[in-house]
């Protein structure tokens, strides 16, 4: 080896180790954005920012850190951009412990301005220190370093995901510390300190201009729907920062002429050469940003975990390691400009190998021939040509310069294009939940309750009841008919946007497990209603059926004690005719001596009758007697007088005895006329009492007759009453036996009721169960569609992947050959 190969050896391996530390970075966030923008919560089109804000900062600075470099030398700020990039990325990692999205953005902007001194300064240091003869490898060096250090970083981190685990993504920031310290301390003892004789000033007006029209554009083309790009470009949210950037134009045109050392230098652009040199390198950016969704689209296109996708990059890292040194070796055979144009032809066939075969065709096969490709043809893009090509069509006195803004102009492209790539992406989401919701299964077969036949066949009849009706309260039986539930996933609006997120940011080894918690959700939007209409509708039929239970617990308590009642009165009223019918027995049998009484009577009367009238004939015999008697008496005293003045004493003594003896028979007669008169009026008063009696004992006995006939009457309607209380009460007891099993049917209905509903959450749970179960079933289609969905957004990126370098081949047809 040479002296002066040795001289340069070692500084150029340091700078080479800070390219590549700028460059893996740049690479190893790709297979981690997706988990990095899940993590801290934002969405696609947002977390393309952790990539837009580096390259956009990395190209602001680029003049900034050359300048800086130019004044105070290019050992310095080539140090101190390593020492940012080291502090930015300290400070990414803490971002995840922090949490926060801002925090991880500003980090990453400042490890861009470190960046921004690292890779044109150390260019600018290779290609002015390395003999001619040996500036082509040298500067193929700096590209193979630069892109395979871009490209085999997404393996790397993957690697580091898969050894600290994808939760813990702030280690693929935490690897640059080590590097930065060994960087710093060796090139503070052996790094050179070349600086330029004449330093214009910095120009920070253009600088500003230049950052806000980018800015502008980002944001238009972030907001611009390119699957209707002739409505959204009318949006507010994208026509005034297109027309920001297209107003400012002018305005950096204007302050570009008056800057001292303009951070554009527009006389490059009036020449044909270095105009399309500095377009190339525009579009070389857009080219090499192919490489930022290649980790997605392997993992995409080989269902890889989410995270591992950068280890399919290994084959297009292995190819850009060829074919970027042997750029720089057929660079200096050939000149840039056929390495270039073979390195966009390679591209160009990548890009329709992608598009052609492996984004509809994804196997192994497919998508390793494409990324090899791929890698190929980036090894010649962004290795040495680009730069040979600028440095030999200026001054070697503006090298630093010259590469700087084809630094920059490279940046713009790496800006501007993972902000148009991902909105390609961001629109596939749309079409990745449309046709993924499309995949999953319409409907679930209704959820099992218990009893539930048996309930609607019961309030099916009740409905027919009128006293059974109102117990159904708002409970239609229809509610529990066995009917599968429709899942609509656009039922009831769009889905949550968390879920909407999630389906986003899903890779497609995990789509089956996020449409599961889609299905979730669904069932969570969807089904309370159900349960809460059928939950409310068992409810109100237990409280109507509580009611019932409780009215007929009245109905039935009345009824017994109505029954009881009755059965009382029943006893009463047999009492009562017990009793009635001993009366009327009693009464009978007054009656029955009442009529003895007054035959008796009759027959006392008659013969008293029958004896006054022989009283009264003794009577008239005895006046009869009297009257005889007193005549004879008459004629005996006449007699006696006549015989008293008879001589004959015997005769006056026996006329005398005559007299005294018929005086004597007509005193007895009249003794015993009196006698009898006596008698006969004694038997008349005994007629007279037992006549009155007689009528009296009449009068009782129909007072009797009338009594029993009243109390006979009485015992009939009692009778009747009784008959009518039995029938009253064999009605009532087969009323209360119909009632107490309408109680029954309540109590069973009620149990069964409060069964079902108390089963319903568990039955939708089952339901729920069934349901992804039928997505594990249908997994095989949703994978596809979710494939077949994200690869329309893959399929834009790489049309736009294959526009510029067709695109490149047209400028390499036109930029010719540089005048010597």
């Amino acid at each position: 080896m040479s002296a002066t190969a040795k001289r340069w050896a070692g500084p150029m391996a340091l700078y080479l180790l800070g390219i590549f530390m700028g460059a893996l970075d740049t690479g190893i966030i790709t297979p981690a954005r997706p988990l990095i923008s899940t993590q801290l919560g934002v969405d696609e089109s947002a977390g393309i920012w952790m990539i837009t804000i580096y390259t956009l900062a990395y190209a602001a600075a680029i003049p900034i850190m050359g300048k800086l470099a130019d004044r105070s030398g290019r050992k310095p700020i080539y140090l101190l951009s390593i020492a940012l990039f080291g502090a930015g990325s300290l400070l990414c990692g803490l971002s995840q412990d922090v949490g926060s999205f801002g925090m991880l953005i500003a980090a990453r902007a400042l490890q861009a301005i470190g960046g921004g001194g690292i890779l044109p300064i150390a260019t600018a240091e290779v290609g002015t220190t390395v003999p001619q003869e040996r500036r082509g490898l040298a500067l193929g060096l700096v590209g193979a370093v630069y892109g395979v250090a871009n490209i085999f970083g997404a393996s790397a981190g993957s690697l580091v995901l898969q050894i600290a685990g994808a939760e813990n993504w702030q280690w693929i920031f935490y690897i640059n510390i080590p590097i930065t310290l060994a960087i710093l301390v060796t090139g503070a003892l052996i790094l050179p300190n070349h600086t330029s004789e004449k330093v214009a000033p910095i120009d920070v007006w253009g600088s500003l201009v230049l950052v806000a029209m980018i800015l502008s554009l980002l944001y238009g083309l972030r907001n611009l729907d390119y699957l209707d790009v002739a409505t959204s470009i009318t949006s507010t949210e994208v026509w005034p920062f297109l027309a920001a950037f297209l107003a400012l134009l002018p305005v950096l045109i204007v302050v570009e002429r008056r800057a001292a050392d303009p951070v554009l230098h527009l006389s490059y652009f009036t020449d044909r050469g270095i105009a399309l040199t500095l377009l190339l390198s525009l579009l070389s950016g857009v080219i090499l940003m192919g490489v930022v969704f290649v980790p997605e689209f392997a993992e995409n296109a080989l269902r890889l975990p989410a995270g591992s996708g950068g280890y399919a990059v290994i084959a297009l890292g292995l190819t850009s390691g060829v074919g970027a040194p042997l750029s720089g070796r057929l660079t200096d055979r050939f000149g840039p400009r056929l390495v270039l144009g073979f390195g966009a032809l390679i591209c160009l066939l990548a890009a329709v190998s992608l598009i052609g075969w492996a984004i509809p065709a994804p196997s192994t096969v497919s998508v390793m021939v494409s990324l090899c490709l791929l890698g190929l043809g980036l090894g010649f893009v962004v290795g040495s040509p680009l730069n040979y090509m600028m440095l030999e069509r200026t001054a070697p006195e503006d090298s630093s310069s010259a590469l700087a803004t084809l630094s920059l102009m490279r940046s713009i492209g790496t800006t501007l294009a993972p902000a148009v790539m991902v909105g390609f992406l961001a629109q596939a989401g749309g079409v990745i939940q449309a046709d993924v919701t499309a995949a999953l299964p319409r409907s679930v077969p209704a959820p099992a309750l218990p009893h539930a036949a048996e309930l609607q066949a019961t309030l099916t009849r009740w409905k027919s009841d009128p006293d059974l009706a109102d117990r159904l309260g708002t409970l239609d039986p229809a509610l529990l008919a066995p009917t599968d539930l429709t899942i609509d996933p656009t039922a009831g609006g769009t889905l949550p946007e968390p879920l909407v997120q999630e389906l986003r940011t899903a890779d497609v080894t995990t789509i089956v497990a996020v449409s599961k918690d889609v299905a979730r959700a669904m069932f969570a939007r969807e089904t309370p209603h159900t349960i809460e209409t059928i939950t409310a509708g068992v409810t109100s039929g237990i409280d109507g059926v509580d009611a019932g239970l409780a009215g007929t617990a009245d109905a039935e308590k009345k009824m017994t004690d109505s029954l009881a009642t009755m059965s009382a009165n029943l006893t009463a009223m047999a009492e009562a005719q017990q009793k009635m019918s001993r009366q009327l027995n009693e009464m009978d049998e007054g009656l029955a001596g009442m009529r003895k009484g007054v035959a008796g009577l009759d027959a006392g009367i008659a013969g008293m009758k029958k004896g006054i009238a022989g009283l009264d004939r003794a009577v008239a015999g005895m006046d009869e007697g009297l009257t005889a008697q007193r005549a004879a008496l008459a004629g005996a005293e006449q007699g006696a007088a006549a015989a008293a003045h008879s001589p004959d004493p015997g005769v006056a003594s026996q006329a005398a005895a005559q007299l005294a003896g018929l005086r004597g028979a007509v005193q007895d007669l009249e003794n015993k006329r009196a006698a009898a008169v006596s008698q006969r009026t004694g038997l008349q008063a005994k007629l007279d009492q037992a006549v009155a009696k007689r009528a009296d004992l009449v009068a009782s006995q129909a007072k009797l007759q009338q009594g029993r006939s009243a109390l006979a009457q009485a015992r009939t309607k009692l009778t009747r009453g009784r008959d009518e209380l039995l029938t009253a009460h064999s009605d009532l007891t087969d009323a209360r036996a119909a009632l107490l099993a309408k109680q029954d049917e309540l109590r069973t209905t009620r149990e069964q009721m409060v069964e079902l509903r108390d089963a319903i959450p568990a039955a939708f749970d089952t339901a729920l169960t069934t349901y992804l179960d039928e997505i594990d079933q249908a997994a095989p289609d949703i994978e596809l569609a979710y494939q077949r969905g994200l690869n329309q957004g893959f399929r834009g990126v790489y049309l736009l992947f294959g526009g510029a370098a067709a695109l490149a081949l047209v400028a390499l047809a036109l930029v010719g050959r540089p005048r010597t």
